[in-house]
């Protein structure tokens, strides 16, 4: 396979660098980003391994110029800002397999995107054929799209504890969710609140309610399942590196069965049995220790009376970025589903 990532010098292209530096099925990357063309791959991120320079033709980054001139790419993963993303995109769609780590593509209603980022969406006339790439969710959707919109880091972790449930018709909202996240989710990019003398020794919440950019993302998903429910939403920043743990409680709608298809545990089976990177287990509370590095999304669970207790954990920039965005082509492109990503944490 060939293929590109425009934006290969931010948090989130280092890492799909990494991962398909070692991907089995990659032979050949096409690494681009605007500001340092001609510079070798390695010099951008020392922490490459030499072996990626066997597959960077030249060793070098190149213009997302020359990565929209490539006539023979058969996945394109952008890594770009949002509202520049599908713009820069554009002339590739219809000619190969795009991965938008943007939200270009994630939100379906136009009206919704103009609220949430404050200009109009890009390509609305492509949001019909974008599949949001929630990977264990829409599986199917995923094997034939030629857009794939990544899901942003708080609506995965978010999100795959609470849709199976929801789709049973076991809760009632309203869904309150505090999620806390480490700082590489915010970006590379120089900012006085994300110094490190600011983000030491503190932690703080910022966006609540429903005016983070990603309430809308899990709004959406949230009602394909549940209609009924609604949500409240509330992110921190947390003096990490990276790493994210989402804790989200919700009355019940009735009181589930002991046991089988219809209690929790069978609800959860159902729906994530056989899939590598989701893990349930209502013995104990994850943390985000035990996940770093890794492309899992680990699950727990406690029933308080009528209200249950969710509790999940992901690296932001794996299993919430470029994890994901490489299992969602391995999916596409009918390779194994954990090929070339860690099931197992980094010590």
């Amino acid at each position: 396979m060939k293929a590109a990532v425009l934006g290969a010098t931010g948090y989130t292209g280092q890492v799909l660098l990494r991962l398909l530096a070692d991907h089995p099925e990659v032979r050949t990357i096409l690494a681009a980003s605007s500001s340092q063309a001609g510079t070798r791959v390695r010099a951008a991120d020392p922490g490459l391994p030499v072996s990626v320079e066997e597959k960077v033709p030249g060793g070098v980054l190149v213009s997302p110029d020359e990565v929209v001139r490539a006539s023979d790419l058969d996945v394109v993963f952008s890594a770009l800002p949002h509202l520049k993303s599908a713009e820069i995109c554009a002339p590739l769609l219809g000619r190969t397999v795009v991965v938008d780590l943007s939200a270009d593509f994630r939100l379906r209603e136009a009206a919704v995107f103009q609220k949430a980022y404050g200009k109009p969406v890009p390509r609305p006339d492509l949001l019909p054929r974008a599949v949001y790439g929630l990977a264990e969710w829409h599986t199917d959707a995923i094997r034939t799209a030629d857009i794939i919109a990544n899901p942003g880091c708080y609506p995965t972790a978010t999100l795959l504890p609470l849709l199976p449930l929801a789709r049973a018709g076991l809760l009632k909202g309203p869904v309150i969710v505090n999620a806390i996240s480490g700082i590489s989710g915010a970006g590379r990019k120089e900012k006085l609140d994300l110094l490190y003398v600011e983000r030491s020794e503190n932690v703080n919440a910022y966006n609540p309610g429903t005016s983070h950019r990603h309430a809308p993302e899990i709004a959406q998903e949230l009602a394909a399942a549940d209609g009924a429910l609604s949500l409240l939403f509330t992110p921190h920043m947390a003096p990490l590196r990276r790493g994210m743990a989402v804790t989200t409680v919700v009355e019940m709608a009735r009181e589930p069965a002991a046991s089988g298809p219809n209690s929790i545990p069978g609800i959860f089976a159902q729906a994530y049995g056989g899939r590598a990177f989701v893990t349930v287990d209502a013995e104990r509370v994850p943390q985000t220790r035990e996940v770093w590095g890794s492309n899992r999304c680990d699950i727990g669970w406690r029933q308080e009376g009528r209200h249950l207790m969710l509790f999940s954990v992901i690296d932001n920039l794996v299993k919430g970025a470029s994890g994901q965005a490489v299992q969602n082509m391995n999916i596409r492109f009918g390779i194994p589903e954990t090929t070339g990503l860690r099931a197992a944490g980094e010590m």
